[in-house]
């Protein structure tokens, strides 16, 4: 399979709309980092305030059973933005980013697609993974880029983690005032872009936080929230990993994220919980602040709204923590449509992916629909939350693991062709795999067939937590070391 091309002049003869025709709805589009379903409209933490995110689920569509193309921040930006499955581009470390690769120097993007067509296009915060789209690029896929601040750095650590420790890997209440934390920033850069945007033309605004993600910085009184006495913590089972592949810890072989022992070794698993949680709902009010931005414009009526995240994040369920697994607890997001034309109050259970984003939004803005995107339209689902739907969520986390999410089973194929299954009916938090039951060979089967068929090498110069499998020698290396199938699971 070859990587289709649009013509850029295609997407110019569609600029906006004439005087005669309907106008083109705004798009407002929210990103979040590294959030998984601990938000009070998804349910997955008790304790979670988000009032502003379920504000936004009430005025319009909520999937409840959303997944990511891939469990780590380049290579599910690069797949939603392009509207390409990693096993499609080769895009599956940190590095690089898709301007980077020869195949998709001139692949019309979601923003380009707006922008091309003469939307007023705008970013600040994280939409693209940091540094993929270098500044010569960036013209062509945004007209303006706003601030992209990280969340700040205290005098030192919070956390006690054994050296060496990656900066990152920190969790506490800093700084004092919202008003120093990038997050606020960012939002501050929307509303203003949200007030500046010309009346003319329509919009297409994108903020990008960064909270939750690792470190896991908010001012105190986010921390208050949750008082440590009262902390309910996310349901593991020690014995969890006993049933699964070998092949399943690769995927997290040696990573800065550290492992559950680690943290309650050093007594940190529950402030990374609190501060998770903390660093939420300090995400969640800068939401509000742009939604209420848009309110102020009175342009609300008429602009598509659209939230979600690039891959959720484990908090010890199955031993870990981080991200870069094909569990529930990594690959499932949140995902919110609203606006004109989309059912409110609406959830939606039927699986979803971020590849799904780019071609709803071209139905949504009257777009010609694209034969090169991997995704589907969800607008049959946005009018109506029963409306059924074909298709599975797939996610694939380096070359050839892949998992296909239905709304009642996950099936797990690893590269080695070790396997995994979970009826997500009885067993909620994938604590028993069944993939060596006789009696789903034909579930098995049935999920297999959706397996991508095409599965790209990783491409030139792809760096940062890439794994491959040499399927004639069984010989599996990480980040360019061999691992030995003896060496003892990495702390």
């Amino acid at each position: 399979m070859r990587l289709l091309s649009v013509s850029l002049s295609l997407l110019l003869s569609l600029s906006v709309t004439p005087a005669t025709a309907a106008p083109r709805p705004n798009v407002l589009f929210l990103a979040i980092d590294d959030q998984n379903d601990w938000l009070g409209c998804l349910g997955g933490h008790p304790q979670v305030k988000t009032p502003n995110i379920d504000r936004l689920a009430k005025r319009g569509t909520l999937f409840t059973n959303a997944h990511c193309q891939a469990p780590l921040c380049n290579p599910s930006r690069s797949s939603l933005l392009t509207g390409l499955r990693p096993s499609t581009t080769g895009i599956y470390g940190l590095t690089p980013g898709i301007r980077d690769v020869a195949e998709l120097k001139n692949h019309i993007t979601l923003p380009q697609t707006f922008t091309s067509a003469g939307y007023h296009t705008y970013t600040s915060g994280k939409i693209y993974h940091d540094g993929s789209i270098k500044p010569k690029d960036r013209p062509a896929e945004f007209n303006t880029w706003g601030p992209a601040p990280g969340p700040g750095k205290p005098e030192k650590p919070f956390a006690n983690l054994p050296a060496p420790r990656h900066p990152a890997m920190d969790w506490g209440a800093f700084p004092e005032r919202d008003e120093d934390h990038g997050d606020y920033k960012i939002a501050t850069a929307a509303r203003d872009a949200l007030a500046a945007a010309p009346k003319d033309k329509p919009f297409f605004i994108g903020a990008g936080f960064r909270m939750p993600h690792v470190p896991c910085y908010a001012p105190q009184k986010w921390f208050d929230l949750y008082p440590d006495a009262t902390l309910q913590m996310p349901p593991v089972l020690d014995t969890d990993r006993d049933d699964t592949p070998r092949f399943s810890w690769y995927l997290h072989w040696r990573l800065p994220e550290p492992r559950l022992h680690t943290l309650r070794e050093r007594n940190e698993w529950r402030p990374l919980v609190r501060a998770y949680l903390a660093t939420i709902s300090f995400m969640d009010a800068q939401v509000g602040r742009v939604l209420d931005a848009l309110d102020a414009t009175g342009r609300a009526d008429n602009t598509i709204v659209v939230l979600w995240s690039d891959h959720g994040w484990h908090l010890g369920e199955k031993l870990i923590t981080g991200k870069n697994t094909l569990w529930d607890r990594s690959t499932r997001v949140p995902l919110i449509f609203a606006g004109p034309g989309i059912a409110k109050d609406a959830k939606c259970a039927r699986p979803a992916e971020l590849l799904d984003i780019f071609p709803t939004l071209l139905e949504l803005a009257a777009f010609p629909a694209r034969p090169d995107l991997e995704g589907h339209s969800l607008v049959p689902q946005l009018k109506d939350a029963r409306a059924p739907r074909d298709f599975p969520a797939i996610t694939t986390h380096n070359h050839d693991n892949h998992t296909i999410r239905t709304e009642r089973w996950r099936y797990i194929r690893y590269a080695d062709a070790t396997e995994e299954l979970y009826d997500l009916a009885a067993d909620p938090n994938e604590w028993h795999n069944l993939a060596a039951a006789p009696q789903h060979a034909a579930t098995k089967r049935d999920l297999a067939k959706w397996l991508p068929k095409l599965n790209k090498k990783p491409v030139p110069n792809s760096q940062h937590r890439i794994l491959l499998y040499d399927a004639a020698t069984g010989a599996v290396n990480w980040e360019g070391k061999d691992v030995g199938k003896n060496d003892p699971i990495p702390d």
